[in-house]
């Protein structure tokens, strides 16, 4: 961290369009001072410690900074351990040892409800006051709207818990995340010529509502179509929650290997089928449903940028 930089301050859970504005800024600001663009989060929740709240996040650290990465341009995510002393940290020394002395910032970007330090006393006009006696540039973004509703991580864990996929992903900006290590099964789906992986998701982070999604599934380098499932797996009785994805168009070994799911429509809850063959017919009709999406989306937005 010998190098100033220009950071972005915040938990970034979702990294969604009220966090976007933020990057973006971070992202020009760079720019325009010849800077790397980078964000500092944490690596756990802040309510976690502070209320004794446990917050189910949208996504992992990983995934939050292949948004960042991938979606805003940032050059490098930066994540800081939330401790007793650092929920304790007087605003003042939040600014002077961690932003200035420790991570180099030349110019900070925040949102408008940021609080940091102890008692959560750092607000952005105390962080723009100090960092203007410092030298540092800053900058408070105001709060982002979309459908009369602010843009929140509250907001989008909610959508999605109700299975309201396609409403959180236009809150999010992009398709909704969750990846995880590919496990054995119990190869239900290959005997029925639908060939699932079974994932498993990181520890504390948000299940959507049981259901069936599209979606892409990404993994060493490539990105598939695929229809996604989530749930008990009620007509083979299943009772342990399972997400598994069929890659359409793949055939290989996935075991082992680290996937990435983006989750774009909810097509149907789950639920209990009479037999195997009328569950195989559905999920091939969900396979058709995801095509035709997918497809109209890639449409879309070619058309946008053309």
């Amino acid at each position: 961290m010998d190098r100033p930089c220009v950071l972005a301050l915040g938990f970034f859970d979702g990294v969604h369009l009220g966090h976007g504005g933020l990057l973006k800024k971070t992202r020009e600001v760079a720019d325009r001072l010849g800077l790397p663009a980078a964000a500092l989060t944490f690596d756990t929740h802040p309510d976690t410690l502070v209320f004794g709240v446990n917050v189910p996040l949208l996504n992992t650290p990983q995934e939050r900074e292949f948004i960042m990465r991938t979606y805003y341009g940032i050059d490098e995510v930066r994540t800081l351990h939330f401790d007793r002393a650092t929920m304790e940290q007087p605003w003042q020394d939040f600014v002077r040892t961690t932003l200035s002395a420790q991570h180099r910032a030349a110019f900070v970007v925040c949102g408008h409800d940021f609080r940091f330090g102890a008692r959560a006393e750092g607000t952005p006009e105390r962080l723009q006051a100090l960092c203007g006696t410092l030298g540092i540039g800053c900058a408070c973004i105001p709060k982002i709207t979309l459908e009369g509703e602010t843009v929140s991580s509250t907001l989008i864990r909610s959508l999605l818990e109700q299975g309201e996929a396609a409403r959180a992903v236009r809150f999010l900006g992009h398709p909704h995340i969750l990846s995880g290590t590919v496990v054995s099964g119990q190869k239900l789906g290959r005997t029925l010529g639908i060939p699932t992986a079974n994932l498993r998701p990181a520890e504390g982070i948000l299940i959507p509502r049981f259901g069936v999604y599209a979606g892409w599934a990404g993994f060493d380098g490539q990105r598939r179509m695929a229809v996604v499932n989530i749930g008990v797996r009620p007509t083979v009785h299943g009772d342990a929650v399972t997400v598994e994805p069929w890659l359409l168009d793949f055939d290989g070994d996935l075991y082992g290997h680290e996937l990435r799911l983006e989750l774009t429509d909810f097509l149907r809850p789950e639920r209990r089928f009479t037999s195997l063959d009328a569950l195989q017919e559905e999920i091939r009709r969900n396979a058709a449903q995801t095509r035709a999406l997918l497809q109209e989306q890639q449409t879309e937005r070619t058309n946008r940028h053309t």
